[in-house]
């Protein structure tokens, strides 16, 4: 009775111009007559049907999930300029090794690009899950 008429209200008033309302308002406990108790039970669960897209309240979660993952690219960054800075201070120490500590540099350049699109993926995929 006063329920289902509620629930009409709230899915006209949230979700304006829908066949949830259309629907809600066509029930039988709506429109006067007494429904049977099990011809009742099935109208509430059509009725909860017709509300379930209401319910989702954790759609800005994966967003979260994301952005505090994107947070290591940032730490990607800092080892790659670390990386550059030792380049550096060892060619500045002992120039007769430029080509050994570059050499050693491009191989860890590597490994930390390789750990930034790990994280770039599962970002994605935080982003994407629901």
């Amino acid at each position: 009775g006063k329920m289902a008429l509620f629930q009409v209200i709230r899915a006209a008033r949230i979700v304006p111009g829908s066949a949830v309302a259309c629907r809600l308002l066509s029930t039988a406990s709506v429109a006067g007559q007494a429904p049977a108790a099990a011809s009742s039970m099935s109208q509430r669960k059509t009725a909860l049907v017709g509300l379930e897209p209401l319910g989702k309240r954790n759609a800005g979660v994966s967003v979260l999930g994301c952005a505090i993952a994107m947070v290591a690219v940032g730490g990607c960054a800092q080892g790659i300029g670390q990386l550059f800075a030792a380049l550096v201070v060892g060619m500045a120490r002992n120039p007769s090794m430029k080509e050994d500590l570059f050499t050693y540099t491009l191989i860890g350049m590597g490994f930390l690009e390789f750990l930034a699109i790990v994280v770039i993926l599962i970002a994605g995929l935080l982003l994407y899950s629901e």
